[in-house]
């Protein structure tokens, strides 16, 4: 799939992934959220991205989780995987199944507005269980669709899990939706790309070890770091959108 780039694509492709393993670490989620859209610049089908993130997601948080289990909130991933799970296979097959075209606003649009609570520090907050319910069940269905769902999940998760044990657990949930939507590739005869996401993992590894050495500085300066992304999620997101009405 690479060889299909020319030399200067493929050093843009590099870096994002890059980026994408230093979110993935140094946040604990956003991996997706943060790299797929401008990914889409390169080349717009989410199917040809989606699993190359996929395969490096599962392989990079199983490396982390393996001496790491121990620090997860088993007790509430098991609730609120009753909540997430259902609408993220939904999404999965909606994933396969719409337009490209319709698949690129629905990424951008929800790109756009995580950059605009992050840019303007309106954190997704939810203070009732039915707002929890929801927001899992929305962010399950964004995760089958695109990966992206994470920000929705996080706002219900920091409520209810130790700030320590945060991250190992959303590894734990993100291990699970992506293996549901891999497996569901595969069921679907999803080409996987799997050659170019083996290639890709020496450059991803590159970004997952910054992100873990930078995590506890981004998380002591939490605000800020989403301030300056979320400015920059609103600037890619609207250049997306104005594209894909050329």
């Amino acid at each position: 799939m690479l060889l299909d780039f020319s030399l200067g694509q493929t050093l843009v492709i590099a870096l994002l992934f890059v980026w994408t393993g230093f979110v993935r670490t140094g946040l604990g989620f956003g991996g997706a959220a943060l790299g797929l859209p401008l990914m889409l610049f390169v080349h717009n089908d989410p199917l040809l991205w989606l699993p190359l993130i996929g395969t490096h997601l599962l392989f990079f948080s199983g490396l982390t989780l393996r001496t790491r289990l121990h620090n997860v909130d088993w007790r509430y991933l098991r609730w609120s995987s009753i909540y997430v799970i259902p609408p993220a296979v939904i999404g999965v097959f909606g994933l396969v199944n719409l337009p490209t075209l319709w698949l690129n606003v629905f990424i951008y649009s929800i790109t756009l507005f995580y950059g605009l609570t992050w840019l303007f520090n309106r954190a997704i907050e939810s203070r009732k269980k039915w707002v929890d319910k929801v927001l899992l069940v929305l962010g399950g269905y964004v995760a089958g669709t695109s990966l992206s769902g994470a920000p929705l999940m996080v706002a219900v998760y920091m409520r209810y899990v130790s700030k320590d044990q945060l991250r190992d657990t959303l590894f734990v949930l993100w291990f699970i939706l992506v293996s549901i939507k891999m497996t569901t590739f595969i069921a679907l005869s999803v080409d996987l790309h799997f050659l170019a996401a083996l290639a890709l993992i020496p450059i991803a590894a590159v970004g997952h070890m910054l992100g873990l050495k930078a995590h506890n500085a981004i998380m002591r300066n939490d605000s800020l770091f989403k301030r300056w992304i979320g400015g920059g999620l609103v600037i890619v997101s609207a250049l997306g959108l104005w594209h894909l009405r050329m």
